[in-house]
């Protein structure tokens, strides 16, 4: 994981160098202070992909360039073979698998996110980000935080929400739980 941090700080600092993109600026888009954002580059400390795709949005590239290095190129369609989407690990809980990573600008980003339990976790971290989500329980057991309510999500349910409010999940019981997320604007 220290190693994809690291990764991802270089193609940011990539991107800011091609475009001449101020630190400031950056960390700006992101909502962070500049010290936090030098660091995200430096890959010591992790940054959320709602911070990327917002990242992704305003200069042009894709979310998967930032991620993984690998431009789209498919036009008509793209397909992923079970278990075999570009994945990256932000942390050790959460392991983010994009499904649409090879298709030229898809108008959405789709991802089935794995989160590993935290036994006696009760803090939830919590982002935003532009358009909406909607959220299908493949396996396991959530309890979802948006905007102040706390939804618990068995397998097979499914929820569509407002991205913009603050948004978490933790894994309930002492498996992982995998869903499908697949965010709009």
């Amino acid at each position: 994981m220290d190693e994809q941090l690291k990764q991802i700080g270089e193609r940011l600092r990539g991107l800011r160098d091609v475009l001449d993109i101020p630190v400031e600026e950056m960390a700006g888009t992101i909502g962070i202070d500049v010290e936090k954002y030098k660091k995200i580059e430096e890959g010591e400390v992790d940054i959320t992909i709602s911070n990327l795709m917002k990242i992704a949005h305003k200069y042009g590239v894709s979310a998967e360039e930032l991620m993984f290095a690998e431009a789209p190129r498919m036009k008509s369609y793209f397909v992923v073979r079970k278990g075999q989407g570009m994945s990256v690990e932000r942390t050790k809980a959460y392991k983010y698998q994009s499904l649409v990573s090879g298709f030229v600008n898809h108008k959405a980003d789709v991802f089935i996110v794995t989160v590993e339990p935290k036994p006696g976790a009760h803090t939830i971290y919590k982002n935003t980000h532009q358009g909406q989500e909607f959220n299908l329980v493949l396996e396991g057991k959530m309890e979802l935080y948006i905007g102040g309510k706390t939804i618990v999500l068995d397998e097979g349910d499914s929820i569509y929400f407002d991205s913009t409010k603050p948004h978490g999940m933790l894994a309930i019981g002492d498996k992982a739980v995998k869903f499908l997320a697949f965010t709009v604007e």
